[in-house]
């Protein structure tokens, strides 16, 4: 019982009095006072939005099903459960339903999308036992993600702990196992000094047939079992992309390749070296009793929740058997053209280019430079359900749900060519072609391209331009080029600067003129001083710098002319488009990566002794005409006569050059506007 006092007593009694009376009448109205405050049981009940009535909006759940659960009684907990236990929905679009009840974005979350600056701002306990994890700094703001949309006092620690401003977002449970999985570096399931003790009672003579069963014994080991995964798995969380086991003589050399470059691992005993030679030919279904012939194979394992395919070879060398590992990792095809380092112009005319009906699209480019993850990935953006892709590769390095992959297999008769054959009577849109290796291959591609398909493949040349001539090299002739020939990207891969360490530099006289082709000779330019994170490189990561040669109008032109290699980086030069170090420049400028790594993969492209003279458009900068232009025509001229003179004399001397038939007479102008005579054989 409440009492009241004074004026309050007096005001009370009203309130009472009003409210007994409004009970007698028993109408609605609305009094004034105190007795608003009061408003009794409706017979009505009050409905409160839930997640059913989101599931129903956002079309995960139909209107009947909406009757059903709401006729069970169930609420809460026991609702969402019986959701997906009549399976009208999933867990996953029950908690996208309920970060929208809560005004919150639902984000998917993996490992590579997860700052490690802001991820080491928690203990890895908190976030394991509060389901609450920073994932990447938004300017001043971190952003946590959770699968407890209601659980703000987890966010209130958070933000006292770092004095952040707070942004959630909602992610699925397996997100932040996996994440807290694979950025768990403290915690390893092997102590590799322990595993290298034990296994220093392991010797096998690997010489003699007679101790193969004991080999086999060894390779099934528990020390040498831990200390093949642990090799695995430490790769994988380096982000190497090649295991390297290199037998020596007194020791077993690891050593990873990590953005391209290889660094020193670990050494082991040498006598342990021919047992996990032999686990790992378990692993991937080889023959251990051959160690005279190469041997390559496959292992599909499955490291932080995603699967990862393994390549092996096997080379026998002077010490015993040399073990390659290429670790394959489909996360790095899922990521997109557009987070490949292109840069927009060339990203829209890239993928105009792959959605042309028919034509040749070729990408170039040494091994490892990431051609095969750049056609995965233009594949990725066709429709699988409206077309018949179709791939010939050798090895398939990635499993597509998409399109139709085949392995060729030169052993049992199933060459490029032969499998291309076949394809072509399979009703194909798309044919990707994992290598133009020779004649057959190149002129069945040309054919299917005239025919109205869409063929894509790749070539190991220096540049685009060189891409054309090497075809002709191989006997498609410049016509059937001029025809059918769409488009050459070519890339390199280069290494972007350590974040954590990164820092301005003055650059020095002798790189300044490189910045001028992107307009910037004076800007400032960043390096990596090297710190823990990128183990003293002041590199980490990779990207892409691209070259993509179009074949217009003009370009058919020049190739039915001259197919040439000089010929075509003239033609190229006077496009305007930029080079592979044009656009590397254009990432030193950024910010991205630093000149000197651009010059270790790419040579300079000097543009004005290409073009010819003349006014060549370069986006915002234009190359001026050389001073001497009228000379060195002058010049040029009389030295071409010169040349046809020579070549004549020297036809009529039937001098002795290998030509193949095609002899090519050239002035190439040097920078200093003098010329010389080259023999170029096509």
């Amino acid at each position: 019982m409440k009492l009241s006092f004074g004026k309050n007593k007096d005001t009370h009694e009203q309130a009472v009095a009003v409210a007994d009376k409004n009970d007698n009448v028993g109408g609605d109205d609305i009094v004034r006072g105190l007795s608003n405050l009061y408003s009794p049981e409706s017979e009505t009940a009050v409905h409160v939005r839930d997640v059913v009535d989101v599931l129903v909006e956002m079309g995960r759940m139909t209107e009947a099903q909406l009757e059903e659960i709401r006729g069970s009684g169930c609420g809460g907990s026991g609702l969402e459960h019986l959701i997906v236990q009549k399976e009208f929905s999933g867990v996953d679009d029950i908690l996208e339903a309920k970060a929208q009840m809560y005004g919150h974005e639902f984000r998917p979350i993996s490992a590579e999308s997860v700052d490690l600056g802001a991820f080491e701002k928690v203990d890895l306990s908190y976030i394991k036992t509060n389901r609450v994890m920073p994932v990447v700094f938004d300017g001043e703001t971190l952003v946590v993600a959770t699968d407890k949309p209601g659980d703000v006092f987890a966010v209130d620690d958070i933000a006292r702990h770092t004095g952040k401003e707070i942004k959630v977002v909602i992610c699925r449970s397996s997100d932040i196992e996996n994440v807290c999985q694979e950025l768990d570096k403290t915690q390893t399931d092997y102590d590799v000094n322990e595993i290298m003790h034990d296994m220093g009672d392991i010797e096998v003579v690997q010489d003699k047939e007679e101790d193969l069963e004991d080999l086999e014994q060894s390779a099934g080991r528990s020390p040498v079992i831990k200390f093949v995964n642990y090799l695995l798995s430490n790769a994988v969380h380096e982000g190497a992309s090649d295991i390297h086991i290199e037998p020596k003589e007194k020791h077993t050399k690891i050593r990873l390749r990590i953005d391209g470059i290889l660094f020193d691992s670990m050494q082991a005993p040498a006598n342990m070296h021919p047992a996990v030679v032999s686990r790992i030919k378990i692993m991937s279904n080889l023959d251990i009793s051959e160690r005279r012939l190469p041997q390559d194979g496959k292992i599909s394992v499955i490291m932080g929740g995603r699967g990862i395919d393994l390549r092996i070879s096997i080379l026998p060398t002077s010490h015993g058997e040399k073990v390659v590992i290429r670790i394959l990792d489909s996360r790095s095809i899922m990521r997109g053209l557009d987070k490949s380092g292109m840069e927009s112009e060339v990203l829209d005319q890239f993928l105009r280019q792959v959605t042309l009906p028919h034509g040749i699209l070729l990408v170039t480019g040494p091994t490892g430079s990431g051609k095969s993850t750049t056609l995965y990935s233009a594949l990725g953006q066709m429709d699988g359900n409206s077309l018949n892709i179709s791939t010939v590769e050798d090895p398939v390095e990635y499993d597509l749900e998409f399109c139709n992959q085949v392995q060729a297999r030169e052993q049992v008769g199933l060459t490029f060519e032969a499998a291309l054959r076949s394809l072509l009577r399979q009703d194909p849109d798309i044919i990707m072609i994992g290598e133009i290796r020779d004649s057959e291959t190149a002129k069945i591609a040309v054919q299917a391209a005239l025919t109205g398909h869409l063929v894509l493949s790749t070539l190991h040349t220096n540049d685009a331009p060189s891409s054309i001539s090497r075809l002709v090299n191989v006997g498609v002739d410049p016509y059937l080029i001029a025809a059918s020939l769409n488009g050459v990207l070519a890339q390199r891969l280069v290494r972007k600067i350590c974040e954590h360490c990164k820092e301005p530099y003055d650059v020095p006289d002798t790189m300044k003129k490189h910045l001028e082709g992107v307009g910037d000779p004076d800007g400032v330019v960043m390096y990596g001083a090297g710190c823990d994170k990128c183990r003293g490189s002041g590199y980490a990561g990779r990207v892409g710098i691209y070259e993509l040669l179009l074949v217009d109008d003009d370009l058919r032109a020049a190739i039915n002319k001259d197919a040439s290699v000089d010929s075509m980086k003239r033609a190229f030069a006077r496009s305007g488009r930029n080079s592979l170090f044009d656009d590397g420049m254009l990432k030193v400028k950024q910010g991205l990566t630093t000149i000197e790594e651009v010059l270790r993969v790419t040579e300079v492209f000097d543009r004005e002794s290409l073009s010819g003279g003349g006014a060549v458009s370069e986006g915002p900068k234009t190359v001026a005409a050389r001073p001497n232009d009228k000379a060195s025509a002058k010049k040029t001229t009389a030295q071409k006569t010169s040349v046809k003179e020579t070549a004549a004399k020297a036809k009529a001397k039937k001098a002795d050059v290998d030509t193949d038939g095609q002899t090519e007479v050239a002035i190439v102008d040097k920078p200093d506007d003098e010329s010389s005579l080259k023999f170029q054989r096509q």
